[in-house]
């Protein structure tokens, strides 16, 4: 079989190459491509229906990117033995690369389509979410789809001063900075990323360098797609309007949706009940024999809803709810609302609220990741719940969709920033977010619900962090726009734009932006970066009147931990011959011992909810990793009596030789009588032989010597 193969290469600036190969592999899909950089290989396919389904009035795209593990050379752990959902980590890629795509499909378009990006070859030094966002865009530009692309995406990381594009993977372990970037030749789409508390400078710097780099990878689609003779996109025609219709509900309505919209109703129950009443009056007074599609009225009356809220806060510059376009809804923040957790806080802004909590672990309870790039262990949880209750709906409880999983984790990545290193932290966390309220922002008021579950945990956390989400809402025919702080769900759904900060005093610690909109300028979007750092300034003001600070100490009902750096060679000597010291001191301590080896050394981590076994512990490993001195004085117990003297253990697992003649000033014949098996004494090591490490004791050292008559 021949293949009509063609293979578009990308040269970066940097002099890295991508190569972009088509008409080779899954030649049944509407689009398929293989990107390659070094070793790393993505298959990526898209498969569009030709018609959409009746009723259907928007896109049903799915997007899966999932990593095999024959691409590392690895077999998949568990009982199956083979891949299975998709991970966490392959949802947020998902996730990123759908956000980007979905605004990019024409308005009109409503038939199935799956995009599915496959890593069939990994390379440890490259990162592949960084370019499945490019390989998407790639399958979908060698296809007949329609589609108003083409787009791509990069990663940018600073890095010692430096900003890079798609880094390494041992780069990025060490950046300060970190963003993935999407767009367009003209506009970026969308941006997720974290970072140490960075300016909004620099992350500014960060997208124009990161668009540089995108409009790289677009030119090279757009000549892909020349040579693939792709463009020309298939005929489609997924709705159907009533011009007449449609004039005469925007001629009677407008007004109507726009008044309603001006009365700055707080509630959004009662928002939604004032636009239905409008929608009804008009229902209500057709005939019995109407032959209107009451399916496309209501899509009219939510274009009219949409325009007339989005004019009237351009025009009145006020919002739905009456506030300013800078202002943030009333928070109330309430620290130690529940008696048992080891942390909990309640965040209420406006009608968003999260009720979160923090529990505090051992090393046990890490988190296994097992994928195909990376095998380790998390100390680090946060988990995000939004019941239909928060919202007042009704919805089965089918475990964490995709929305949720992205939303945890942006307050993860906003949160980690902040947690005590390694060596201060001997804990494994968990933060919970239960969304019990939801009108905007529930991410971002988890963010600050778990800053205020840690303190009140009393988790040494460096800096106290807030998060706000910022909407957009323009007028391309005339140029005008809105800011808008601390969005309602109204605003993101009905807005240009969603842009959620999150960050400390000091700096932005993550970020989150989807733009629906075409154009968005530099300076309107240092506008909101702007207007997002006074936001996030006067809600850390209200969080810092419930908790200023961490604890000063754990609460009553939280295990103790403690955490001893030892050196490499002692490593072996806390966990003794098959384990049996490390078992031996839990057995007599009651805490919970384990030791874990890095590069800098050992680290003893020990637990307890007991502060006498906590103490018992940690005199016993201290004792095992003590370097015994001689001259130094210790308390020792006798293990076994000889003719000669006896041995004492003077340290845990450290024996040395009482002479019978160091045991006392007077001259003995034998030690029995003297000394007991198991009875404790005070010594003194006076010397360690040089050559055998043995260790010799006195116990007449420490004796008043008598006078001599």
């Amino acid at each position: 079989m021949s293949f009509n193969v063609i293979t578009k290469k990308i040269i970066m600036p940097d002099g890295k190459e991508i190569s972009i190969e088509t008409g080779k592999l899954a030649k049944q899909a509407d689009g398929s491509v293989v990107v390659r950089s070094g070793n790393m290989m993505l298959l990526a396919t898209v498969v569009s229906s030709h018609t959409a389904k009746e009723g259907v009035d928007f896109l049903p795209l799915s997007v899966d990117y999932q990593e095999k593990f024959a691409s590392a050379g690895k077999i998949p752990g568990g009982f199956l033995r083979r891949e299975a959902r998709l991970s966490d980590y392959e949802i947020l890629v998902s996730r990123l690369v759908d956000r980007a795509l979905r605004p990019t499909f024409p308005n009109d378009y409503h038939a199935d389509t799956q995009v599915a990006i496959t890593m069939i070859s990994s390379d440890e030094t490259v990162s592949p979410d960084a370019f499945a966002g490019l390989a998407a865009a790639a399958c979908l530009a060698v296809s007949d789809i329609p589609f108003n692309g083409p787009i791509s995406e990069v990663r940018v990381a600073k890095i010692k001063g430096e900003f890079i594009v798609n880094p390494t993977v041992a780069q990025i372990a060490s950046a300060e900075m970190e963003l993935l970037v999407a767009a367009n030749a003209n506009d970026i789409l969308m941006v997720e990323g974290e970072m140490q508390e960075c300016s909004e400078e620099d992350m500014l710097t960060a997208l124009r360098l990161a668009h540089e780099a995108i409009k790289v990878h677009c030119a090279a689609l757009v000549e892909l797609t020349i040579e693939v003779g792709k463009t020309e996109k298939r005929v489609y025609n997924h709705e159907t309007h009533d011009e007449e219709l449609k004039k005469l509900l925007w001629a009677g309505y407008y007004d109507k949706f726009y008044a309603v919209a001006k009365l700055a109703n707080p509630s959004k129950s009662g928002r939604r009940e004032s636009f239905k009443a409008i929608e009804s009056e008009y229902f209500d007074a057709l005939p019995e024999d109407s032959t209107v599609s009451k399916s496309l009225a209501k899509t009219y009356f939510h274009d009219i809803e949409k325009e007339a809220v989005r004019q009237m806060v351009i025009t009145e510059r006020f919002r739905l709810d009456g506030r300013k376009l800078d202002e943030i809804r009333q928070i109330t923040c309430e620290i130690d609302y529940l008696p048992s957790p080891h942390g909990s806080a309640v965040f209420t802004r406006g009608e968003t609220q999260s009720l979160t909590t923090v529990t505090l672990g051992t090393k046990m309870d890490e988190q296994m990741i097992d994928s195909a790039m990376v095998s380790g262990y998390n100390r680090f949880m946060l988990h995000y719940n939004f019941p239909g209750f928060s919202t007042g709906e009704v919805k089965p409880n089918r475990g964490p969709g995709r929305r949720e999983v992205g939303h945890g984790n942006l307050a993860m990545r906003a949160l980690k920033k902040v947690l005590p290193a390694d060596v201060d932290n001997p804990y494994t966390i968990r933060i919970v977010s239960d969304i019990l309220e939801s009108n905007g922002s529930s991410s971002m008021a988890t963010v600050c619900a778990g800053t205020l579950a840690l303190m009140d945990a009393g988790i040494k956390i460096t800096a106290p962090v807030s998060g706000i989400a910022m909407g957009l809402i323009s007028d391309p025919k005339t140029g005008k726009y809105a800011v808008l702080s601390d969005i309602l769900g109204d605003e993101d759904h009905l807005g240009d734009m969603d842009f959620k900060v999150t960050g400390t005093e000091k700096g932005i610690t993550a970020c989150q932006m989807d733009i629906k909109v075409d154009g968005l300028s530099y300076d309107v979007l240092v506008e909101a970066l702007n207007q997002a750092k006074q936001g996030r300034l006067h809600i850390l003001s209200k969080m810092k009147e419930a908790i200023s600070s961490p604890r000063a100490d754990l609460k009553p009902q939280t295990p103790r931990a403690v955490v001893i750096k030892i050196m490499k060679e002692q490593i072996g000597a806390v966990i003794g011959p098959g384990g049996k010291v490390v078992q031996d001191i839990q057995k007599q301590s009651g805490a919970t011992v384990t030791i874990e080896e890095k590069p800098d050394g050992g680290y003893v981590s020990i637990f307890s909810a007991n502060k006498e076994s906590m103490d018992k512990a940690v005199s016993m490993v201290k004792g095992i990793v003590m370097i015994p001195e001689e001259g130094e004085i210790y308390d020792g117990v006798v293990k076994s009596i000889m003719p000669f003297g006896a041995f004492v253990e003077f340290l845990p697992g450290k024996d040395g030789l009482l002479h019978i003649s160091e045991i006392k000033w007077e001259r003995l014949d034998t030690v029995e009588g003297v000394l007991q098996i198991g009875e404790q004494v005070k010594v003194k090591l006076i010397e360690v032989d040089k050559k055998t490490g043995k260790f010799r004791l006195s116990r007449k050292a420490l004796l008043p010597k008598p006078e001599v008559k």
